[in-house]
């Protein structure tokens, strides 16, 4: 058995550590930051959107059930337009199915709880993988009390984003690496319960106002408020820059979502005090050196708008249990097949999130798109199991990405040849009829 570290504790990095523990392996976890556990050290409250492909990982290590209790379902949309009409797009053509509603802080707490009560792993807080030497797993680690060098025999990035030791990757491999980022940000509020504790808003659905130049979603939690998100520019007329005290913030605000406004119970003083988070696309290859090898957002950081990067993180942990599984525990066989398996996959869901994020602000409250979405449920119910929308081949199934993403193409002829062949029938009908009558 291999003594593996994994840099980072945030999602994919404990989970990882359950898989791996559960197969006799010795695991080390490696986190910068406090143990998020404690009263005092919660980080950032952004939801995330649970789907089929997470909800497959977490039930392969018996996570599934205690997650879903703590968040909330999402079965559809809920579009609101400047004068706070609202219009509800289910996600599926029953309405039945759901994505949904987890808090970030409280599903690291349940995988970093799991990852703890298993035999052979260990967890270091306040412990930062600086930089690993890809030949020998001699990983560099800043501690409270100093800097030291460990050895290990597997070293598994996952420390998001933004990774310290993808850079060890980068510097040893001849890679191609490129960060992406939008020119807009996102920063986080909070919507209150309403006067009697309840929900302001309908707690079944993700809440969207698409502004086309702007826009903002609401998540529920169980502690019945809402998450909000606001996806702005950094600058211009709808960006952040220039709202720098209260009534500018409340102007933005009544201008852009009118029906909110009330909602907040600090609107001006949450917004001042929460910081602009940057949306970045990251595209790396290899995946592999040495003994090192790139997971979740530290290979393929991904923008939100699909709500599938946690839920790709945890695809690339079951990936990797399957090909140790095939492999024999090769590691250095399972690495190279993971990294060949996910690379298409990843580069796929990155340019749908980029694809949907146009969507998300500019299409969805046009009638145009409503009409389209109702066609695409028609064919659903129509047709089961040959016409499947994008939407529920990356967020109800475990097809592969790339696989969806093709699947789709072919899928939108579908409406267009079936529309051909009404067209010919009719015109066949009519020329019979035609003959007839001549004759």
């Amino acid at each position: 058995m291999a003594d593996v570290a994994i840099a980072g504790a945030g999602l994919a990095g404990p989970l990882l550590g359950v898989f791996l523990a559960r197969r006799g392996h010795d695991v080390t976890l490696y986190e910068r930051r406090p143990d998020p556990r404690r009263a005092d050290a919660a980080g950032r409250s952004i939801n995330l959107a649970l789907s089929a492909r997470g909800i497959d990982a977490l039930e392969r290590v018996g996570l599934a059930d205690e997650v879903l209790d703590h968040g909330l379902a999402m079965r559809g949309r809920a579009v609101h337009d400047r004068n706070g009409v609202l219009a509800y797009q289910p996600y599926s053509a029953d309405g039945s199915k759901a994505i949904n509603s987890i808090s970030r802080h409280g599903l690291n707490a349940v995988l970093i709880d799991a990852a703890a009560k298993q035999p052979g792993v260990i967890v270091n807080f306040e412990a930062r993988a600086v930089d690993v030497v890809p030949d020998t797993g001699e990983l560099t680690v800043d501690e409270v009390g100093g800097r030291r060098v460990v050895t290990h025999d597997v070293v598994i990035a996952a420390d998001g984003a933004y990774s310290a030791l993808r850079e060890a990757v980068v510097r040893n491999a001849r890679a191609d690496y490129r960060q992406e980022h939008l020119p807009w940000g996102y920063k986080e509020l909070t919507i209150a319960p309403g006067p009697n504790g309840e929900f302001a808003l309908e707690p079944g659905a993700l809440h969207i106002w698409p502004r086309g130049d702007s826009m903002m979603i609401a998540l529920p939690n169980p502690d019945h408020t809402f998450t909000v998100t606001l996806f702005w520019p950094f600058d211009g007329p709808a960006g952040f820059d220039g709202l720098e005290d209260e009534a500018s913030v409340v102007a933005r605000f009544e201008r852009d979502y009118p029906d909110s406004v009330e909602l907040f119970e600090d609107l001006a003083g949450e917004f001042a005090r929460h910081p602009v988070g940057a949306l970045v696309t990251v595209r790396v290859w290899p995946w592999v050196c040495g003994r090192v090898g790139l997971l979740g957002d530290a290979a393929h950081a991904i923008v939100p708008f699909f709500g599938q990067g946690m839920n790709c993180a945890f695809e690339d942990v079951v990936e990797l249990d399957h090909c140790l599984d095939e492999t024999g525990e090769d590691w250095a066989a399972a690495l190279s097949a993971y990294a060949e398996r996910r690379k298409l996959n990843a580069e796929a869901i990155a340019d749908m999130a980029l694809d949907n994020f146009v969507e998300m602000r500019d299409r969805v409250g046009s009638p145009r798109f409503r009409l389209a979405k109702r066609v695409e449920h028609a064919l659903e119910r129509w047709a089961p199991g040959r016409f499947e929308s994008l939407y529920e081949l990356v967020s109800f199934t475990t097809v592969p990405y790339a696989q969806a993403r093709e699947r789709a193409a072919a899928q939108r002829r579908f409406p267009a040849n079936l529309a051909a062949l009404g067209a010919a029938a009719t015109a066949r009908v009519g020329s019979l009829f035609a003959m007839r009558a001549s004759s």
